[in-house]
């Protein structure tokens, strides 16, 4: 319907809407693109959505643009990132089981990432058997939640009777968050980043993980069982974004490609790629790279 979407992420609202559609979708390093152009809590960043690795670069030139009021912002330039060839000796890391226990991810999303380490692994990558370094769940999910439900409390201070009932009782969950609840969320968030990425960092120079546990839900399905617990919205969409939310913790970049179909179904299926921090350039060429040995333009299903 349109060559190019803008989309915000904060738990993964660019990549896993990617991933459903069989669309490019990149969550910036936070801080990359500025505050002055879109406002987002402490997790999330602003971006867009689109057809192409091309297209995500040269709108990323646009969004990414220094602004000399922040001093994060970085001066550089991702459309320039498709002309050059990608670095060798690259460490290509894999994370294919669910970061939160009890959640299974579908064959179909394991598949895909199987898939796009061959491809790689063909291309001259070297392919390593480290694990990423991740904190217990419980910590991950109770830090990330604090943040989260905070940051969207504002969206409902208006006319918080004209919203779905998840949102409100997320806004209540936000007010029970007093300052002191609120720091140690922002201070045990930073904590749990610096352990992943110091991990990250030793272990590998890209992760390929699926963008989500699951295929593309039915329209509605988050719905099930809320009419009890309205809470239990945010529960159901765990398979979705349990892959994602992690790097919303740490601030890293990482990508959605539509790089897969599940047989059965023809829906797809997308892979997430994570870099280190202000390393889009890298992100960008590897993505590049797999676009041009798997093109996906033809393969999207129709739209009926």
């Amino acid at each position: 319907m349109a060559p190019i979407a803008h989309a915000e992420d904060g738990g993964g609202s660019i990549r896993i809407p990617a991933s459903c559609n069989g669309l490019v979708g990149l969550k910036p390093t936070r801080g990359l693109v500025t505050n002055a152009v879109v406002e987002v809590e402490g997790l999330g960043t602003g971006g867009v959505l689109t057809r192409s690795v091309t297209d995500t670069a040269a709108a990323l030139d646009v969004l990414a643009r220094h602004d000399p009021g922040a001093w994060w912002s970085p001066r550089t330039s991702f459309a320039a990132a498709m002309t050059t060839g990608v670095p060798t000796g690259l460490r290509i890391g894999a994370l294919t089981d669910s970061p939160i226990d009890g959640i299974r991810v579908h064959p179909a999303c394991v598949e895909a990432v199987d898939v796009a380490l061959r491809t790689l692994e063909s291309a001259g990558r070297h392919i390593v058997d480290t694990p990423l370094p991740l904190p217990p769940a419980d910590e991950l999910v109770t830090a990330f939640t604090t943040l989260w439900n905070v940051g969207g409390a504002g969206i409902t201070l208006a006319e918080p009777d004209r919203v779905e009932p998840h949102n409100r009782a997320l806004r209540e969950a936000a007010r029970a968050i007093d300052s002191w609840a609120y720091a140690e969320g922002v201070r045990r968030t930073q904590q749990l980043s610096r352990r992943i990425v110091e991990g990250f960092l030793a272990g590998f120079d890209l992760l390929v993980t699926p963008s989500m546990a699951c295929l593309p839900p039915l329209v509605g399905a988050w719905r099930t069982g809320t009419e009890d617990d309205p809470l239990r919205a945010l529960r159901n969409s765990y398979p979705m974004g349990v892959f994602t939310s992690v790097f919303n913790v740490t601030g890293q970049p990482a990508i959605s490609l539509p790089f897969h179909h599940d047989e059965a179904t023809g829906l797809p299926v997308g892979i997430q790629i994570v870099a280190a921090p202000w390393r889009e350039d890298l992100l960008l060429q590897v993505s590049h790279t797999l676009e041009l040995a798997l093109p996906w333009a033809g393969r999207r299903p129709a739209v009926s």
